[in-house]
Protein backbone atom coordinates (compact mmCIF):
# COMPACT_ATOMS: atom_id res chain seq x y z
CA UNK A 1 0.00 0.00 0.00
CA UNK A 2 1.25 3.52 -0.74
CA UNK A 3 1.75 6.25 1.84
CA UNK A 4 0.54 9.83 1.61
CA UNK A 5 4.16 10.89 1.10
CA UNK A 6 4.53 8.49 -1.85
CA UNK A 7 1.41 9.94 -3.48
CA UNK A 8 2.81 13.45 -3.08
CA UNK A 9 6.19 12.36 -4.51
CA UNK A 10 4.58 10.78 -7.55
CA UNK A 11 2.09 13.53 -8.34
CA UNK A 12 3.25 16.61 -6.42
CA UNK A 13 5.38 17.83 -9.31
CA UNK A 14 2.41 17.82 -11.69
CA UNK A 15 0.28 19.56 -9.06
CA UNK A 16 2.90 22.31 -8.73
CA UNK A 17 3.06 22.71 -12.51
CA UNK A 18 -0.71 23.13 -12.73
CA UNK A 19 -1.43 25.20 -9.65
CA UNK A 20 1.91 26.38 -8.25
CA UNK A 21 1.45 30.03 -9.15
CA UNK A 22 -1.88 30.13 -7.27
CA UNK A 23 -0.85 28.04 -4.24
CA UNK A 24 -0.38 29.69 -0.85
CA UNK A 25 3.26 29.64 0.28
CA UNK A 26 2.30 27.47 3.27
CA UNK A 27 0.88 24.79 0.93
CA UNK A 28 4.09 24.76 -1.11
CA UNK A 29 6.15 24.43 2.05
CA UNK A 30 4.13 21.48 3.33
CA UNK A 31 4.17 19.75 -0.05
CA UNK A 32 7.94 20.12 -0.29
CA UNK A 33 8.57 18.95 3.26
CA UNK A 34 6.46 15.79 3.03
CA UNK A 35 7.87 14.85 -0.39
CA UNK A 36 11.40 15.06 1.05
CA UNK A 37 10.61 13.37 4.37
CA UNK A 38 12.89 10.37 5.14
CA UNK A 39 14.27 10.27 1.60
CA UNK A 40 17.75 11.48 2.55
CA UNK A 41 17.20 14.87 0.93
CA UNK A 42 16.85 16.43 4.39
CA UNK A 43 19.92 14.65 5.67
CA UNK A 44 20.50 11.22 7.16
CA UNK A 45 21.07 9.59 10.53
CA UNK A 46 23.41 6.65 11.04
CA UNK A 47 22.50 4.15 13.73
CA UNK A 48 24.42 1.22 15.19
CA UNK A 49 22.74 -1.81 16.74
CA UNK A 50 23.70 -2.31 20.38
CA UNK A 51 23.37 -6.09 19.95
CA UNK A 52 24.84 -7.11 16.57
CA UNK A 53 26.76 -3.93 15.66
CA UNK A 54 25.03 -3.61 12.29
CA UNK A 55 24.92 -0.04 10.93
CA UNK A 56 21.70 1.46 9.54
CA UNK A 57 21.30 4.73 7.64
CA UNK A 58 17.88 6.41 7.63
CA UNK A 59 16.62 9.62 6.06
CA UNK A 60 15.75 12.40 8.48
CA UNK A 61 12.11 13.29 9.13
CA UNK A 62 10.74 16.60 7.90
CA UNK A 63 9.18 17.37 11.29
CA UNK A 64 6.32 19.23 9.62
CA UNK A 65 3.18 19.14 11.76
CA UNK A 66 1.07 18.17 8.74
CA UNK A 67 3.12 15.08 7.84
CA UNK A 68 1.27 11.79 8.55
CA UNK A 69 4.52 9.79 8.53
CA UNK A 70 6.74 11.52 11.05
CA UNK A 71 4.16 12.75 13.57
CA UNK A 72 3.02 9.37 14.88
CA UNK A 73 5.39 9.29 17.83
CA UNK A 74 4.48 12.86 18.79
CA UNK A 75 0.81 11.89 18.80
CA UNK A 76 1.51 8.97 21.12
CA UNK A 77 3.55 11.18 23.45
CA UNK A 78 0.75 13.76 23.50
CA UNK A 79 -1.79 11.05 24.34
CA UNK A 80 0.38 9.84 27.20
CA UNK A 81 0.73 13.36 28.64
CA UNK A 82 -2.98 14.13 28.36
CA UNK A 83 -3.99 10.79 29.87
CA UNK A 84 -1.76 11.56 32.86
CA UNK A 85 -3.71 14.82 33.34
CA UNK A 86 -7.15 13.21 33.46
CA UNK A 87 -9.21 13.96 36.56
CA UNK A 88 -11.24 11.33 38.46
CA UNK A 89 -14.60 12.58 37.21
CA UNK A 90 -16.97 12.11 34.27
CA UNK A 91 -15.90 13.71 30.98
CA UNK A 92 -17.77 15.23 28.06
CA UNK A 93 -16.88 15.71 24.40
CA UNK A 94 -18.42 18.93 23.09
CA UNK A 95 -18.30 19.79 19.37
CA UNK A 96 -18.97 23.18 17.76
CA UNK A 97 -19.36 23.11 13.95
CA UNK A 98 -19.36 25.97 11.46
CA UNK A 99 -22.38 25.96 9.12
CA UNK A 100 -21.62 24.94 5.54
CA UNK A 101 -22.44 28.48 4.34
CA UNK A 102 -19.32 29.76 6.13
CA UNK A 103 -16.82 27.26 4.74
CA UNK A 104 -15.84 29.38 1.74
CA UNK A 105 -15.22 32.34 4.04
CA UNK A 106 -13.14 30.14 6.33
CA UNK A 107 -10.97 28.83 3.50
CA UNK A 108 -10.20 32.34 2.32
CA UNK A 109 -9.68 33.82 5.80
CA UNK A 110 -8.45 30.83 7.76
CA UNK A 111 -6.51 32.60 10.50
CA UNK A 112 -9.32 35.04 11.37
CA UNK A 113 -12.15 32.51 11.10
CA UNK A 114 -10.38 29.79 13.11
CA UNK A 115 -9.61 32.36 15.82
CA UNK A 116 -13.28 33.39 15.84
CA UNK A 117 -14.36 29.75 16.03
CA UNK A 118 -12.22 29.12 19.10
CA UNK A 119 -13.16 32.41 20.77
CA UNK A 120 -16.91 32.13 20.19
CA UNK A 121 -17.22 28.49 21.22
CA UNK A 122 -15.02 28.71 24.33
CA UNK A 123 -16.76 31.94 25.45
CA UNK A 124 -20.14 30.27 24.96
CA UNK A 125 -19.13 27.43 27.30
CA UNK A 126 -17.77 29.77 29.96
CA UNK A 127 -20.68 32.23 29.76
CA UNK A 128 -23.38 29.59 30.05
CA UNK A 129 -21.47 27.74 32.78
CA UNK A 130 -21.46 30.98 34.81
CA UNK A 131 -25.28 30.91 34.93
CA UNK A 132 -26.43 30.14 38.49
CA UNK A 133 -28.53 27.25 37.16
CA UNK A 134 -25.29 25.46 36.33
CA UNK A 135 -21.93 26.37 37.94
CA UNK A 136 -22.36 30.02 38.90
CA UNK A 137 -19.09 31.56 40.05
CA UNK A 138 -17.23 28.23 39.84
CA UNK A 139 -14.74 27.96 36.97
CA UNK A 140 -14.83 25.07 34.47
CA UNK A 141 -11.72 23.87 32.64
CA UNK A 142 -11.43 22.35 29.18
CA UNK A 143 -9.28 22.16 26.07
CA UNK A 144 -10.18 22.24 22.39
CA UNK A 145 -8.71 20.72 19.22
CA UNK A 146 -9.36 22.29 15.81
CA UNK A 147 -10.43 19.75 13.18
CA UNK A 148 -11.06 20.83 9.57
CA UNK A 149 -11.88 17.64 7.64
CA UNK A 150 -14.45 14.90 7.41
CA UNK A 151 -13.78 11.22 6.67
CA UNK A 152 -13.42 11.82 2.92
CA UNK A 153 -11.07 14.82 3.33
CA UNK A 154 -13.76 17.37 2.49
CA UNK A 155 -13.58 20.73 4.27
CA UNK A 156 -15.58 20.66 7.51
CA UNK A 157 -14.17 23.01 10.21
CA UNK A 158 -15.18 22.34 13.81
CA UNK A 159 -13.68 22.27 17.29
CA UNK A 160 -13.81 19.34 19.73
CA UNK A 161 -13.61 20.20 23.44
CA UNK A 162 -12.71 17.68 26.12
CA UNK A 163 -14.46 18.88 29.27
CA UNK A 164 -14.14 17.51 32.83
CA UNK A 165 -17.56 17.24 34.44
CA UNK A 166 -17.32 19.95 37.05
CA UNK A 167 -15.84 23.28 38.01
CA UNK A 168 -13.48 24.72 40.64
CA UNK A 169 -15.19 26.90 43.25
CA UNK A 170 -14.48 30.63 43.32
CA UNK A 171 -12.45 30.15 46.50
CA UNK A 172 -10.15 27.71 44.69
CA UNK A 173 -10.70 25.17 47.46
CA UNK A 174 -13.77 23.22 46.35
CA UNK A 175 -15.11 21.15 43.47
CA UNK A 176 -18.61 21.57 42.06
CA UNK A 177 -19.48 18.46 39.99
CA UNK A 178 -21.82 18.16 37.04
CA UNK A 179 -24.13 15.22 36.58
CA UNK A 180 -22.63 12.10 34.95
CA UNK A 181 -24.61 12.57 31.72
CA UNK A 182 -25.22 16.34 31.49
CA UNK A 183 -22.89 19.33 31.43
CA UNK A 184 -24.63 22.24 29.66
CA UNK A 185 -27.73 22.47 27.40
CA UNK A 186 -26.72 22.36 23.74
CA UNK A 187 -29.66 24.42 22.44
CA UNK A 188 -28.66 27.37 24.59
CA UNK A 189 -25.01 26.85 23.65
CA UNK A 190 -25.93 26.87 19.97
CA UNK A 191 -27.68 30.23 20.19
CA UNK A 192 -24.86 31.73 22.24
CA UNK A 193 -22.18 30.32 19.91
CA UNK A 194 -23.90 31.81 16.86
CA UNK A 195 -24.20 35.26 18.43
CA UNK A 196 -20.62 35.34 19.68
CA UNK A 197 -19.24 34.15 16.34
CA UNK A 198 -21.16 36.89 14.55
CA UNK A 199 -19.60 39.45 16.88
CA UNK A 200 -16.11 38.07 16.26
CA UNK A 201 -16.60 38.35 12.49
CA UNK A 202 -17.78 41.95 12.95
CA UNK A 203 -14.59 42.75 14.87
CA UNK A 204 -12.52 41.11 12.10
CA UNK A 205 -14.29 43.14 9.39
CA UNK A 206 -15.73 40.01 7.74
CA UNK A 207 -19.41 40.30 8.66
CA UNK A 208 -20.39 41.93 5.36
CA UNK A 209 -19.19 38.85 3.46
CA UNK A 210 -21.74 36.57 5.15
CA UNK A 211 -25.27 35.88 3.89
CA UNK A 212 -27.58 37.22 6.67
CA UNK A 213 -29.66 34.04 6.40
CA UNK A 214 -26.93 32.11 8.20
CA UNK A 215 -27.72 33.99 11.42
CA UNK A 216 -31.34 32.79 11.31
CA UNK A 217 -30.63 29.08 11.04
CA UNK A 218 -29.82 26.64 13.85
CA UNK A 219 -26.13 26.01 14.48
CA UNK A 220 -24.87 22.56 15.42
CA UNK A 221 -23.46 21.93 18.88
CA UNK A 222 -23.08 18.41 20.28
CA UNK A 223 -22.35 17.29 23.82
CA UNK A 224 -21.70 13.66 24.67
CA UNK A 225 -20.81 11.97 27.95
CA UNK A 226 -17.60 10.00 27.36
CA UNK A 227 -16.89 8.26 30.66
CA UNK A 228 -13.40 8.83 32.03
CA UNK A 229 -12.24 10.68 28.90
CA UNK A 230 -9.72 8.14 27.66
CA UNK A 231 -11.60 7.17 24.51
CA UNK A 232 -11.97 10.81 23.47
CA UNK A 233 -8.27 11.46 23.99
CA UNK A 234 -7.35 8.50 21.80
CA UNK A 235 -9.71 9.78 19.11
CA UNK A 236 -8.31 13.31 19.20
CA UNK A 237 -4.65 12.22 19.39
CA UNK A 238 -4.84 11.04 15.80
CA UNK A 239 -5.67 14.60 14.67
CA UNK A 240 -3.36 16.73 16.78
CA UNK A 241 -0.14 16.07 14.84
CA UNK A 242 -1.26 15.39 11.30
CA UNK A 243 -3.76 16.45 8.66
CA UNK A 244 -6.69 14.63 7.18
CA UNK A 245 -5.60 11.06 6.66
CA UNK A 246 -3.16 8.49 8.03
CA UNK A 247 -1.08 6.10 5.96
CA UNK A 248 -2.97 3.00 7.09
CA UNK A 249 -6.08 4.25 5.23
CA UNK A 250 -4.29 4.44 1.88
CA UNK A 251 -5.32 1.65 -0.50
CA UNK A 252 -3.70 2.30 -3.89
CA UNK A 253 -2.11 4.87 -6.17
CA UNK A 254 -2.26 3.74 -9.80
CA UNK A 255 -2.90 5.36 -13.18
CA UNK A 256 -3.27 8.82 -11.71
CA UNK A 257 -5.92 7.68 -9.22
CA UNK A 258 -5.69 7.48 -5.44
CA UNK A 259 -7.90 5.17 -3.38
CA UNK A 260 -8.34 5.32 0.39
CA UNK A 261 -10.66 3.75 2.94
CA UNK A 262 -13.15 5.55 5.15
CA UNK A 263 -16.14 4.87 7.34
CA UNK A 264 -19.43 6.73 7.17
CA UNK A 265 -20.43 8.44 10.39
CA UNK A 266 -22.47 6.15 12.61
CA UNK A 267 -21.34 2.91 10.97
CA UNK A 268 -18.46 0.47 11.33
CA UNK A 269 -18.45 -0.53 7.67
CA UNK A 270 -15.31 0.44 5.75
CA UNK A 271 -15.75 1.81 2.23
CA UNK A 272 -13.26 2.83 -0.46
CA UNK A 273 -13.17 6.20 -2.20
CA UNK A 274 -11.16 6.76 -5.38
CA UNK A 275 -10.11 10.25 -6.46
CA UNK A 276 -8.03 11.75 -9.22
CA UNK A 277 -4.54 12.33 -7.79
CA UNK A 278 -4.86 16.10 -8.28
CA UNK A 279 -8.14 16.14 -6.38
CA UNK A 280 -6.64 14.03 -3.58
CA UNK A 281 -3.75 16.49 -3.19
CA UNK A 282 -6.15 19.44 -3.29
CA UNK A 283 -8.27 17.94 -0.53
CA UNK A 284 -5.19 17.17 1.54
CA UNK A 285 -3.66 20.65 1.21
CA UNK A 286 -6.86 22.55 2.00
CA UNK A 287 -6.39 21.45 5.61
CA UNK A 288 -2.93 22.98 5.97
CA UNK A 289 -3.10 25.46 8.84
CA UNK A 290 -1.73 29.01 8.76
CA UNK A 291 1.85 29.17 10.00
CA UNK A 292 2.02 29.34 13.79
CA UNK A 293 -1.71 28.82 14.35
CA UNK A 294 -2.32 27.00 17.64
CA UNK A 295 -4.72 24.12 16.97
CA UNK A 296 -4.93 22.96 20.62
CA UNK A 297 -6.06 25.55 23.19
CA UNK A 298 -6.68 25.32 26.93
CA UNK A 299 -9.16 27.31 29.03
CA UNK A 300 -10.30 27.88 32.61
CA UNK A 301 -8.55 25.87 35.29
CA UNK A 302 -6.74 23.96 32.51
CA UNK A 303 -5.53 27.18 30.91
CA UNK A 304 -1.96 28.52 31.03
CA UNK A 305 -2.98 31.41 33.32
CA UNK A 306 -4.71 29.25 35.92
CA UNK A 307 -3.24 29.66 39.45
CA UNK A 308 -4.08 26.01 40.16
CA UNK A 309 -1.97 23.10 38.97
CA UNK A 310 -3.67 19.99 37.61
CA UNK A 311 -2.47 18.16 40.73
CA UNK A 312 -4.26 20.69 42.96
CA UNK A 313 -7.49 20.29 41.00
CA UNK A 314 -7.13 16.51 41.15
CA UNK A 315 -7.00 16.67 44.95
CA UNK A 316 -10.11 18.88 45.05
CA UNK A 317 -11.96 16.24 43.01
CA UNK A 318 -10.49 13.53 45.22
CA UNK A 319 -11.75 15.17 48.40
CA UNK A 320 -15.20 15.52 46.89
CA UNK A 321 -15.32 11.95 45.60
CA UNK A 322 -13.93 10.33 48.71
CA UNK A 323 -13.33 6.62 48.19
CA UNK A 324 -14.60 6.80 44.61
CA UNK A 325 -11.21 8.25 43.73
CA UNK A 326 -9.65 4.81 44.08
CA UNK A 327 -11.91 3.51 41.30
CA UNK A 328 -11.73 6.50 38.98
CA UNK A 329 -8.19 7.84 39.25
CA UNK A 330 -6.28 5.51 36.96
CA UNK A 331 -2.73 6.23 35.86
CA UNK A 332 -1.07 5.85 32.47
CA UNK A 333 0.44 2.49 33.34
CA UNK A 334 -1.57 0.86 30.56
CA UNK A 335 -0.49 3.45 27.97
CA UNK A 336 2.24 2.06 25.68
CA UNK A 337 5.67 3.58 26.09
CA UNK A 338 7.13 5.07 22.93
CA UNK A 339 9.09 2.31 21.18
CA UNK A 340 12.83 2.57 20.65
CA UNK A 341 14.17 2.13 17.12
CA UNK A 342 15.06 -1.51 16.52
CA UNK A 343 17.53 -3.30 14.29
CA UNK A 344 15.97 -4.98 11.26
CA UNK A 345 18.51 -7.82 11.51
CA UNK A 346 18.29 -8.88 15.15
CA UNK A 347 15.73 -6.63 16.84
CA UNK A 348 18.32 -4.97 19.05
CA UNK A 349 18.03 -1.35 20.10
CA UNK A 350 19.61 1.23 17.79
CA UNK A 351 21.70 4.17 18.96
CA UNK A 352 22.64 7.26 16.96
CA UNK A 353 26.32 7.45 15.97
CA UNK A 354 26.28 10.18 13.30
CA UNK A 355 23.99 12.82 11.80
CA UNK A 356 24.52 14.22 8.31
CA UNK A 357 22.95 17.52 7.19
CA UNK A 358 20.59 18.03 4.26
CA UNK A 359 21.86 18.59 0.77
CA UNK A 360 22.31 22.28 0.01
CA UNK A 361 20.17 22.00 -3.12
CA UNK A 362 17.19 20.87 -1.04
CA UNK A 363 17.13 23.82 1.34
CA UNK A 364 15.07 26.10 -0.88
CA UNK A 365 12.56 23.39 -1.81
CA UNK A 366 11.57 22.34 1.71
CA UNK A 367 12.13 25.33 3.97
Amino acid sequence: MPTVAEVLRRHGGEYLERFGTRMPAEHRKVLGAIRACRTGVLGTVRYACASCGQNHVMGRSCGNRHCPTCQQEKARAWLERQTARLLPCPYFLMTFTLPSELRCLARGNARAVYAALFKASSDAIRTLAADNRFFGDAQPGFFGVLHTWDRTLEYHPHVHYVVPGGAVGADGNSWRPSGPAFFLPVKALSVMFRGKFREELRKAGLLKEVDPAVWRRDWIVHSKAVGDGRTSLKYLATYVFRVGISDHRMVSCDDGRVAFSYRRSGTNRWRTMTLDAMEFIRRFLQHVLPCGLQKVRHYGFLGPQSPLSIEAVRWLVTLHNGEQFLLLAKTVADTPVLPARRCGECGGQLRVIAIFPRRASAIHDTS
